[in-house]
């Protein structure tokens, strides 16, 4: 069995992760193709200022069509809301935390104006501006431990980061702070890791045992909000979907750039209908603005 992957530290991380748990299920070998993808390239734009969709995705993706690779493992949030022709996310392992933190010298409310914050994210930058942030928004790219080092190096003064990937590399000691979903809501989907593979792969019954019910269904109702507004990372939205005991609580965050808040909604329900729930968002949601 061949796994194709990112060959960045986190996915090469979140790889070995899905092959270890898989090597428990199959005693057949697996081994690991790195695959370089277009979003890799780039390294001096903002993402919102490129055609973003798939840029960390479609290498792999066809790789997995061409059956050069049986699965590809990503970072679920970096996934388009529709995948091409026949692929499938076949697995959501149990996820991770999905909030955000700060990576600084300073704590949050003690940055000094006009102090240099890294982020290639709008909705990060939007949040900035809405809690009032006087910041100096500068593009920061590469790795997890390449950004970490920016800042370390007085390059930055802070950057904000996915909390999941510094616990999936054992870099939490350089969290200075973590948000709370509330007040920094993250991306859909992240802390979530996808398995995907193509429909008709004889090996998707063994992908398909990876599967934690909760997590998918977390996403499922968070990338159903995606899918219905039709916005990617070119527009600062923020959701998360938590679900306690089969039930599902869901809020979504629409802002502009400039930080003012178009759209608040949170609905709840049974986990279940987790999909369903991310439609009745999306639905509120384009009352709002619409």
């Amino acid at each position: 069995m061949k796994v194709g992957t990112r060959g960045s530290s986190l996915a090469t991380v979140q790889t070995k992760g899905i092959i270890n748990k898989l090597s428990k299920l199959t005693n057949e070998k697996i081994d690991m193709e790195i695959i370089k993808t277009t979003g890799d390239n780039i390294q001096d734009s903002q993402l919102y200022n490129i055609d973003a969709k798939g840029i960390f995705t479609r290498e792999l993706d066809n790789a997995v069509l061409n059956e050069d690779v049986d699965f590809a493992v990503h970072s679920l949030k970096d996934l388009p809301t529709e995948l091409e022709g026949e692929l499938k996310i076949v697995a959501v392992p149990p996820r991770e935390s999905p909030n955000e933190v700060l990576v600084s010298s300073y704590e949050w409310d003690k940055i000094p104006s006009n102090a240099t914050v890294g982020t290639s994210s709008i909705r990060r930058e939007a949040f900035c501006n809405y809690h009032e942030k006087d910041f100096n928004i500068k593009t920061i790219r590469g790795n997890i431990d390449t950004r970490i080092k920016k800042v370390l190096s007085g390059d930055y003064d802070a950057t904000i980061m996915a909390e999941a990937g510094l616990k999936r590399l054992g870099l939490t000691e350089y969290i200075k702070q973590r948000f709370s979903i509330e007040y920094f809501t993250p991306a859909a989907g992240q802390g979530a890791i996808a398995v995907v593979a193509r429909e008709d792969n004889d090996k998707r019954n063994i992908l398909e045992k990876l599967n934690h019910t909760p997590s998918f269904q977390e996403v499922s109702a968070e990338k159903r909000v995606l899918k219905e507004l039709g916005v990617g990372c070119q527009w600062p939205l923020g959701v998360s979907a938590r679900i306690k005991e089969n039930n599902l609580k869901l809020c979504a965050v629409l802002l502009n750039k400039e930080g003012k808040i178009l759209s608040r909604v949170k609905v709840e329900g049974s986990a279940d209908k987790a999909s369903k729930l991310g439609l009745k968002a999306a639905k509120l949601m384009m009352e709002d603005y619409i």
